[in-house]
C-alpha cells in the first residue's frame, strides 16, 4: 500500500478552522501529527453538536486515530494530562505518541513570558502567556529540558537545577521576585513523567517507518503562516515555524516525503495579538461580547462586531476577542508562495451572510504607490492602506439552511457567495476544493472526491 502524507496549513493568522478540516479528513487517515507550537494553539471541533476544544492534542483524536506530538512541539505536561483525562471521561483512550525530544514548559516560563511582554511595550507580540517563547528560547540556547528527561530523575534534577538558577538570576536582574520552589517543581514534573512515560518515543523514527509501511498521515499546522518566526510578521508572531517547511524541522520527515499541502483560507481576516492589520474593522474594545449585533449604519465598528459575534471570534486558549477585518488577499498570496499549496479550503463564509456588501483587499497603497506583495516588515505594513474591491453580499441563513445547502453541494450556495469564491480563486490562481459552511463535519462541501484528495 502506497503511503500518502498531507499537510493542512493556515494561510493567515491562525484560527482559520484547521481543526475542523483535519477532523473531517482524519476519517481516512491513520495518523495525525502536530509538529510545532504548544498549548498557545487552540482547535475547536464539533461532533454530534458537542464542542471539543484542544490545545495540544491533534484533532484526529476524536476519530480514534493515532496522534503524534513531534519534536518541534513544546509541551506543558499539566495541560496535556488534563486533555488526556477529559478524553478518557468520554471513553476515548488516546492513541498518543510524544516525541522524546520535545521540549518542556515549566511554570517559570509562563511567568517570564508575562514579564517579557511588559518590558517589550510597543513591540509586545500579544502572546497567550503560556510560556511558549521562553521555552523555545531555552531550546535554542541549549538549556532546555526535554520529555525524555522527565522519565529519569537522575537526568532531570541537574538540568532543572541549572535552568532554575539561570531563570532566577534573569528575573531578578529584571527587578522582579522569582516565586518558585525548585524541589516542588522537580517532584511535580517527575510525577508528570511517570504518567506520560508510556507515550514517549522516538517519533522521527516512528513516523518514517509509518511512511515506509504505507500509512496515511496528516500534518496539522498550529497558528497560521503569517505568524511564522522566520517568514511571518516579526516580532508580532509566534516562536515556531508555522509554514509547511516547519514539518520537516518538527518531525524529522524529509521534504520529499510530503505529498500534498492544503491551505485553509478564512472568508475574512481575524487575529489575536499585536502588530499592524491593514484590513481591520473597528476597535476591538468598542463592544462587549454580549452586546447586541447592529449593522444598520454599516460603520467599521458595527461590521467588525457583527463578524466577531457571528464567527465567535474569541480565542480558544485565552478567550480574548479577536481582531477582525475583510479578507486580505495580498497577505494570503504571500502565504501561497511560501507553502506552494496544492489547493485551498474556504472556511466560515456563512459568517458574512447578512452583509449588504463584502470587500476584498487586492493591493496595498504604500507612500502613494500601489504594491501587490506583502512587504513582511511590520514597519512597512503599518503604513500600508488596503485597496479594496467590493462585491455584493449574500443572505443571512439559518444553521439548518446552511446544513441543507451542504447536503446539496456547491451549486446550492448563494450566487453571490459563489462569485466571491471565484474571485478568490482568480486572484490567488489556486482552486478552492473544499468549503466549510458550519462547525460540524456534515457542513462541508467537496468539489473534489476524497479519493482524489488521498491520491
Amino acid at each position: 500500500m502506497k503511503a500518502i502524507t498531507i499537510a493542512v496549513m493556515g494561510t493567515s493568522w491562525g484560527d482559520e478552522g484547521k481543526g475542523k478540516i483535519v477532523d473531517f479528513l482524519a476519517e481516512d487517515t491513520d495518523i495525525v501529527v502536530r509538529f510545532q507550537g504548544g498549548n498557545n494553539a487552540g482547535h475547536t471541533v464539533v461532533v454530534n453538536n458537542q464542542k471539543f476544544k484542544f490545545h495540544l492534542m491533534p484533532s484526529g483524536v476524536l476519530q480514534n486515530k493515532e496522534v503524534v506530538l513531534g519534536n518541534g512541539v513544546v509541551i506543558d505536561p499539566a495541560v496535556l494530562i488534563e486533555e488526556i483525562d477529559k478524553l478518557k471521561k468520554i471513553n476515548i483512550n488516546p492513541k498518543l505518541i510524544i516525541s522524546s525530544t520535545a521540549h518542556v514548559i515549566f511554570p517559570f516560563h509562563k511567568y517570564i513570558d508575562g514579564l517579557e511582554e511588559k518590558t517589550k511595550k510597543g513591540y509586545a507580540a500579544g502572546t497567550t502567556l503560556q510560556g511558549i517563547g521562553p521555552t523555545y528560547s531555552d531550546k535554542y540556547a541549549r538549556f532546555g529540558i526535554r520529555m525524555f528527561d522527565l522519565i529519569d530523575k537522575d537526568l532531570l534534577y541537574p538540568k532543572l537545577e541549572k535552568l532554575f538558577e539561570l531563570k532566577k538570576k534573569y528575573v531578578e536582574c529584571l527587578g522582579f521576585d522569582f516565586p518558585f520552589d525548585k524541589e516542588e517543581i522537580f517532584n511535580k514534573y517527575l510525577d508528570y513523567g511517570k504518567i506520560l512515560k508510556p507515550f514517549i518515543k522516538d517519533t522521527a523514527l516512528y513516523l518514517n517507518q509509518a511512511i515506509d509501511d504505507g500509512k496515511k498521515i496528516i500534518f496539522e499546522g498550529a497558528q497560521g503562516s503569517l505568524l511564522c518566526i522566520d517568514h511571518g510578521m516579526y516580532p508580532y508572531g509566534t516562536s515556531s515555524n508555522t509554514w509547511a517547511g516547519g514539518i520537516c524541522v518538527g518531525t524529522g520527515i524529509s521534504p520529499k516525503r510530503i505529498d500534498k499541502i492544503i491551505g485553509i483560507v478564512k472568508a475574512y481576516t481575524s487575529r489575536v495579538g499585536g502588530g499592524p492589520l491593514p484590513t481591520e474593522l473597528g476597535s476591538i474594545n468598542k463592544y462587549k461580547k454580549d452586546d447586541p449585533i447592529d449593522i444598520k449604519n454599516h460603520t467599521d465598528d458595527e461590521i467588525g462586531h457583527y463578524i466577531r459575534q457571528k464567527g465567535n471570534e474569541y480565542g480558544t486558549t485565552t478567550g480574548r476577542p479577536r481582531r477582525v477585518g475583510w479578507i486580505d488577499l495580498v497577505s494570503i498570496k504571500y502565504s501561497c508562495i511560501l507553502n506552494n499549496f496544492d489547493f485551498l479550503v474556504l472556511t466560515l463564509p456563512d459568517v458574512l451572510g447578512g452583509l449588504k456588501e463584502v470587500k476584498m483587499c487586492i493591493q496595498y497603497e504604500y507612500n502613494g504607490t500601489k504594491i501587490n506583495h506583502w512587504p513582511i516588515h511590520s514597519e512597512i505594513i503599518s503604513k500600508c492602506k488596503p485597496v479594496y474591491i467590493t462585491l455584493p453580499g449574500w443572505e443571512d441563513l439559518s444553521r439548518e439552511q446552511w446544513h441543507n445547502i451542504a447536503l446539496k453541494g456547491f451549486d446550492a450556495l448563494p450566487t453571490n457567495l459563489k462569485n466571491y469564491i471565484f474571485k478568490i480563486e482568480e486572484f490567488l490562481k489556486l482552486p478552492i476544493k473544499i468549503i466549510s459552511i458550519g462547525p460540524s463535519r456534515e457542513d462541508t462541501i467537496l468539489r473534489i472526491t476524497k479519493e482524489e484528495i488521498w491520491n
